[in-house]
């Protein structure tokens, strides 16, 4: 692929190389042999997700410019591949189809912490905490969480309280409700 000054776009699908919300950039890697795609945070963020987990599957369309090629526009973002996971250790694992048993809650982002590996949010018009844990967030192609970020949950009661088991962008929620 050479750059000729033409902006013509193309449709990628490859796997996240990395993903560095504090940098505000990461790579793509393409299933297609060609150099990694560079991502920036404000594509991922039209896209509705402020990070994205590495090794998450993602579709993008791509432009060549004179210092690379670059992602112009997240299409889809598909977890990192894996089975089911377990939620705490006395817990079985569930599949997605079982997640996806359980409708999505709109919800706003209380507090996350990665080094901690674990978060809350609030469900709207609900008193209670939301538990998020980070492998969840992972399963669920993130990598991170901001405070009052907007995203959908599945939801299951644990022993200690309510337990997401799946996190969707809002924005994702929002065009699969169309």
């Amino acid at each position: 692929m050479t750059y000729d000054g033409d902006a013509e776009l193309r449709v990628v699908h490859g796997k996240v190389k990395w993903f560095d919300p504090a940098k505000g950039f990461g790579f793509i890697v393409a299933d297609e042999t060609e150099p990694d795609i560079l991502l920036h945070a404000n594509v991922l963020r039209n896209f509705g997700q402020g990070s994205v987990a590495d090794g998450a599957g993602i579709e993008v369309r791509v432009q060549l410019t004179p210092r690379g090629v670059q992602a112009v526009e997240v299409l889809k973002i598909e977890p990192p591949v894996g089975t089911g996971f377990a939620l705490t250790e006395d817990s079985a694992e569930m599949t997605m189809e079982e997640i996806l048993t359980h409708p999505l809650e709109p919800a706003r982002v209380k507090w996350f912490d990665k080094g901690k590996g674990f978060g809350f949010a609030n469900v709207f018009s609900r008193g209670e905490d939301v538990f998020i844990h980070v492998e969840v967030l992972r399963h669920s192609g993130f990598a991170d969480l901001a405070p009052g970020e907007a995203v959908c949950l599945r939801i299951v009661d644990g022993r200690r309280g309510r337990m997401a088991v799946q996190v969707v962008s809002w924005e994702t929620a929002a065009r699969q409700a169309v």
